[in-house]
């Protein structure tokens, strides 16, 4: 094999790196690369072998900027939900094999959806993923003006025409917690609220509903929680103080039934003997050993399958189906819940 040229040390390796090590034409090392047509099997293996000794690897941006399309997909998040990080994994499993790549733009206390968004349509990104996005949905339609939005875990009421919804039936996965604990004997069942968070007004409908189809009016009880393990723990307090308390807990999601958890740990008040949890969204949190969560399962792959299909279907002018689609949830059942009055 003919000599290689040094790669200067904090550089990067160049094509006519790898056609040195190869043996071949920097025009064919560029074929292989750009997955082309034009090349020999044995080629194609002895460029990739090349170029993998030497630690070369494509340099994507570059070509983006050769080229009128971006490929690039923009996914806004919250860095408070965990849920939101199991969903960027789904949505990369979805993009990476239709040939596009994900950008990431995070939401936090110190920064809002706007500047998120901007980040994102600065990126060039040509379609834009928005994980439960709490904007109004006038803002989404005049985003849909430049590029396709697709909002994702979120009911928008109505539902702008260019903005394509996918979402989990919140209020479902509600009444599925709800017929569970009532068949394991529970009839006081309260329910933490998810305050104005995307999903929690279904949520809230969804216990009600259920409470009232058992006939258990009389027991409903809302309380104000929110997203957050200390949201879960003031809400644990509350009822903590009661006399007599509820016997089983429906938390708005995972994160704020864990703050449930750790308050009644805390006081002594066993978990599922003297009160059953059940939280919502099943994110790696609640399959911890330790935690043993049941709670309401999300559908991640078809959510991310469903929102990459959408944005890559407006993009290539395809007919898309038309409003919301909507994802069946299922209830996992772990260790924090059981028959009442076992502790």
């Amino acid at each position: 094999m003919p000599a290689t040229p040094e790669v200067p040390d904090g550089k990067r390796p160049t094509l006519a790196h790898v056609a040195a090590r190869a043996g071949v034409s920097v025009a064919l090392v560029s074929i292989v690369m750009r997955g082309a047509y034009g090349a020999s099997a044995a080629s194609r293996e002895r460029v990739l072998k090349a170029a993998e000794e030497i630690g070369y690897r494509p340099d994507t941006r570059a070509r983006v900027l050769r080229s009128n399309r971006s490929r690039l997909l923009g996914v806004q998040f919250g860095l408070r939900h965990p849920f939101h990080t199991d969903l960027v994994e789904g949505i990369y499993a979805a993009a990476e094999p239709a040939g596009y790549q994900v950008a990431l733009s995070a939401v936090a206390p110190t920064r809002g959806e706007r500047q998120a968004v901007e980040a994102l349509l600065a990126d060039r990104c040509e379609a834009l993923v928005l994980l439960g996005p709490e904007v109004p949905a006038t803002r989404l339609a005049h985003l849909a003006t430049q590029v396709p939005v697709v909002s994702v875990a979120r009911r928008l009421r109505p539902a702008p025409p260019a903005v394509d919804v996918v979402r989990t039936a919140d209020d479902e996965g509600a009444r599925q917690a709800v017929d569970h604990l009532v068949a394991l004997g529970h009839r006081t069942i309260a329910h933490i609220d998810g305050g104005r968070a995307p999903g929690a007004a279904d949520r809230r409908r969804g216990y009600r509903t259920a409470m009232h189809r058992h006939g258990l009016d009389e027991h409903v009880r809302v309380l104000p929680g929110g997203l957050t393990e200390d949201d879960g723990a003031r809400a644990a307090r509350t009822l903590l103080a009661e006399n007599p308390r509820p016997s089983a807990v429906l938390a708005f999601n995972d994160r704020c039934a864990t703050g449930v958890l750790d308050t009644f740990l805390r006081a002594g008040v066993t978990v599922p003997g003297e009160i059953s949890v059940v939280g919502f969204d099943d994110t790696s949190l609640s399959r911890l050993a330790h935690i043993d969560l049941t709670t309401v399962a999300q559908d991640i792959p078809r959510l991310a399958e469903l929102a990459v299909g959408r944005a890559i279907a407006r993009l290539d002018g395809e007919p898309v189906p038309e409003g919301e689609q909507v994802v069946a949830p299922r209830l996992v059942v772990r260790g924090t819940t059981g028959a009442p009055g076992t502790g």
